[in-house]
């Protein structure tokens, strides 16, 4: 009966833990995603030798795969040797290994990507909203930046060389360009498993469906017809 009781006591503060909590601490060695779940997350957990499962009705993550069918290729990822192809109209890719790509990230709260610039390449203004970013030049030299909160609205930039690292805070609108000649390569680790990108110019003149025209025009206090134009660039 006591043994009982403390496993059921042990079930309800797990999930009282996870109903609040944002990207919670582990609680256990790792929850690895489990692509074919409904999407509800089940927590796998040992007690009295015998292996129980919880599934909360709301958390931050991905279902884990039962701990017993996990395999080394869960926490693989290969592919970031590999050039991005940056030719496109902003001349830079990114490569992402997030928990999509690596399953192996979930609930870990942390994530990386190799990006590509070509000569003059941009990866252009953007925020986070789930993370932090770190990044490190490998290659090239780039001008990077981000900006504060309003009603200041100061840029922070500085050009980076090789070796360099610069961090870019949570949910602040951040840019790198590359201010070579020749090809730039950086890698970035970001807090989040699931981090998230908002693009500036794509989510505000590509939103589907779009945002009305003459409303953009005012808070950009520019003619109808500028409005007209960007958004058929997206």
């Amino acid at each position: 009966m006591a043994n009982h009781i403390v496993f059921f006591t042990l079930v309800a503060l797990t999930l009282c833990h996870l109903a609040f909590a944002f990207e919670p601490s582990p609680l256990q060695d790792f929850c690895v995603a489990d692509s074919t779940s409904s999407g509800i997350q089940t927590f796998w957990f040992s007690f009295s030798n015998m292996l129980y499962s919880t599934r909360p009705p709301k958390v931050n993550g991905l279902a884990c795969k039962n701990p017993m069918n996990v395999q080394a290729d869960d926490f693989f990822f290969s592919g970031l040797n590999i050039m991005g192809n940056t030719s496109n109209p902003v001349g830079s890719e990114v490569t992402p290994v997030t928990v999509a790509q690596l399953p192996g990230l979930n609930t870990l709260g942390i994530s990386m990507v190799r990006i590509d610039y070509a000569s003059w390449g941009l990866n252009p203004p953007h925020t986070h909203p789930r993370a932090t970013e770190i990044l490190t030049v490998l290659e090239g030299s780039l001008q990077v930046g981000f900006v504060t909160s309003n009603p200041e609205n100061r840029l922070i930039s500085k050009v980076l060389q090789k070796g360099d690292v610069f961090v870019f805070p949570v949910g602040l609108v951040h840019f790198q360009r590359n201010v070579g000649y020749g090809n730039a390569v950086a890698i970035a680790a970001l807090s989040s498993q699931n981090p998230g990108v908002i693009t500036i110019a794509n989510a505000v003149f590509g939103s589907n469906p779009p945002i009305a025209a003459d409303l953009l025009a005012k808070a950009f206090q520019v003619k109808t017809s500028v409005v007209d134009q960007l958004q058929s660039k997206f």
